[in-house]
């Protein structure tokens, strides 16, 4: 499937011109195969892991083909989560920037009188979880005997959830000349008799096949991040490690652009590489950066296929890649030739699932680490100048300046002067004008929850669970950790009080949730 564009699938032009915009520069696999059998009427079991790509899979061709402005609903998406609901309609918006496309998301924990109005005034595709949508058609204010095409998303995470029951009822509402579109990561016996039930016999199957890799050279940490605080804390990074040579990984050309430009303006020897690039700059940065004369790479996957460079000690993923096989690829280009490699992630609360189906697929464990701060800069920064001052007397190479420091010395003291040098010194190696210690710094609290593995939830579920219930929005929730029979969850320490007072004794598929403030022990 490769060298295949978006151009050669056959979408519509204005979905295309809004790929462009986001500056994916080819399909994923998934996204390939797919596109052209949705836009063809046949029914499809896409087998897919999340992080593939597949929402632009099935919504890049069903905003082309749908008939807009019509009082009928065109498309229902069902999806497992409120959470993935809001992902996916924040998706399709973004690919029917051009097209008028009228998109609602329906799910629980939202005012449904605001549904009812929103769908009376006429929606093209609806994205809703099974329970709400069940509660619309119970009422009467959603209509699916016109719809085009049913969706159902994460499949198996739904049958996990229990909605199974919910989704015959939905389907049974649907007409029978719907395309039905069913992804999942697994198929297991009830998701084979669902869709031999629903679907029109011999759907296409395209399956994405996982092979299991390993990261061992490599060592893989995150950064948890507010988005507008990527870029500071990319160049916190970079002072920290001081890398000699480093690739920093963009989803989209526009963020390439975007980050070499910022990067220049503060000092880095830096050069971007995508495919709008001419192929002789592409080669030619590529020479400076495998010379060495060129310490910083931002790229995107495609322009970096290939690359093979020796003493690369850092890949830094300033966006998570569109699919998880592109992240093995990215931290492949460290940890080479038997040497040990650094792979940096930026993650915002909102791509934390994605991060832990990366995990998932490596087989890895992705340590979190704290933002650096000014005062840890500083320090690294310092030790490394005491290591050149020291090296630099050893081999006794300054007579030239001698004579210089002694006339220095007659009008100051010699430690006056030679702190005032280490200053001006700090003062160029600081690429960014830091106004705070520390960044994204807010005190989590680790909570300990009585639900794990053997319960059937998963971070999504435990996510939606905790916001839904306590009322507070998910970019307070961390670092989350799903063992057998409990979990870990870490929160912002201003919402631990609504946590525990609103989640506490509430049931999460059908067990209640005790939840406390972890002890360190535990």
């Amino acid at each position: 499937m490769e060298n295949i564009k978006f151009s050669d699938l056959q979408l519509n032009e204005d979905v295309l011109k809004a790929i462009d915009d986001l500056g994916f520069e080819e399909p994923s696999q998934i996204q390939a195969e797919a596109i052209p059998v949705v836009l063809s009427g046949e029914d499809m079991i896409g087998q897919a892991q999340t992080g593939t790509g597949k929402t632009l899979a099935f919504g890049a061709p069903i905003i082309s083909k749908i008939k807009k402005g019509t009082n009928n609903i065109s498309a229902l998406i069902l999806t497992p989560t409120r959470e993935l609901a809001i992902q996916i309609t924040d998706e399709l918006a973004r690919l029917s920037k051009y097209t008028r496309t009228r998109l609602l998301p329906i799910y629980g924990g939202q005012p449904i009188d605001r549904q009812i109005k929103s769908l009376k005034k006429g929606v093209d595709i609806v994205v809703g979880t099974p329970g709400r949508i069940l509660d619309h058609i119970d009422r009467g204010t959603i209509k699916l005997g016109g719809i085009s095409y049913l969706v159902l998303d994460e499949a198996d995470e739904m049958l996990n959830m229990g909605f199974i029951d919910d989704i015959e009822t939905i389907i049974k509402n649907t007409n029978d000349h719907r395309q039905t579109l069913l992804f999942s990561a697994t198929m297991p016996g009830p998701m084979k008799r669902l869709a031999t039930k629903y679907m029109r016999p011999n759907p296409r199957h395209i399956a994405i096949i996982k092979n299991t890799v390993t990261v061992d050279k490599t060592k893989q940490f995150y950064f948890e991040i507010k988005n507008k605080d990527r870029f500071e804390t990319l160049c916190r990074i970079l002072d920290l490690d001081e890398p000699s040579s480093a690739i920093i990984f963009c989803k989209t050309k526009k963020g390439v652009d975007e980050v070499v430009e910022s990067m220049q303006m503060r000092g880095y020897n830096v050069e971007g590489m995508h495919g709008d690039m001419a192929q002789n700059h592409r080669i030619n940065t590529l020479k400076k950066f495998r010379e060495g004369t060129l310490e910083f790479l931002v790229a995107t996957d495609v322009a970096a296929r290939g690359i093979d460079v020796k003493g690369v000690s850092h890949v830094i993923n300033y966006d998570l890649p569109q699919d998880t096989e592109s992240y093995v690829h990215r931290i492949g280009r460290t940890g080479r030739a038997n040497a040990e490699g650094i792979a940096y992630s930026l993650v915002t609360p909102k791509e934390y699932v994605v991060l832990k189906e990366i995990e998932r697929f490596t087989k890895s464990k992705i340590r979190r680490k704290d933002i650096p701060t000014l005062d840890d800069i500083m320090e690294s920064k310092y030790k490394a100048l005491v290591k050149d001052i020291r090296k630099t007397i050893e081999e006794g190479d300054f007579s030239n300046f001698t004579p210089l420091a002694m006339e220095l010395d007659e009008e100051f003291n010699l430690v006056d002067v030679a702190a005032a040098l280490m200053k001006m010194t700090f003062e160029e190696k600081l690429s960014y004008d830091y106004t705070e210690n520390a960044i994204g710094s807010a005190n989590h609290v680790r909570l300990f929850l009585t639900v794990g593995r053997m319960d059937k939830i998963n971070p999504r579920s435990l996510i939606e669970f905790i916001t839904d219930n306590a009322k507070i929005n998910s970019s307070s929730i961390g670092d989350i950790d799903i063992l057998e029979k409990f979990s870990f969850i870490n929160v912002d320490e201003d919402v631990v009080d609504r946590i525990l007072k609103n989640a506490y004794g509430k049931k999460l598929n059908g067990r209640k949730v005790k939840i406390e403030v972890a002890n360190n022990s535990k």
